[in-house]
């Protein structure tokens, strides 16, 4: 039986190791197009990705949704939003940040 257990959690353990290996190789390749791609939804938004002020280049209130699938802006908003207390509470600054939180915490927010 114990036998059985550690064969099960063996095979549990390669394959949410070849998933977070999918999902990094995913997120590397996507970010590999949109650096090559000029016309990349990214780059519409932002004009320079390093710089923090390229935030100021967001034309419109963002969701939630679109900051989990434009994580580096919502970093870059949320740098924004912490260096300037008087936009902490706009729609953006509040959506990036709790994008942020499920990004790192996951949906269920724990």
């Amino acid at each position: 039986m114990k036998k059985n257990n550690l064969i099960i959690l063996i095979v549990a353990m390669v394959i949410v190791m070849a998933t977070a290996f999918k999902v990094t190789n995913a997120e590397s390749t996507q970010a590999a197009e949109a650096d090559n791609n000029p016309n990349h939804s990214m780059k519409r938004w932002v004009n320079n990705p390093e710089d923090t002020k390229a935030v100021d280049s967001i034309k419109e209130e963002q969701s939630v949704a679109w900051f989990v699938a434009h994580s580096k802006v919502a970093r870059e908003q949320n740098k924004a939003c912490y260096d300037n207390p008087g936009i902490k509470s706009t729609p953006n600054c509040v959506n990036s940040l709790r994008a942020l939180e499920i990004s790192f915490a996951g949906a269920s927010g724990r």
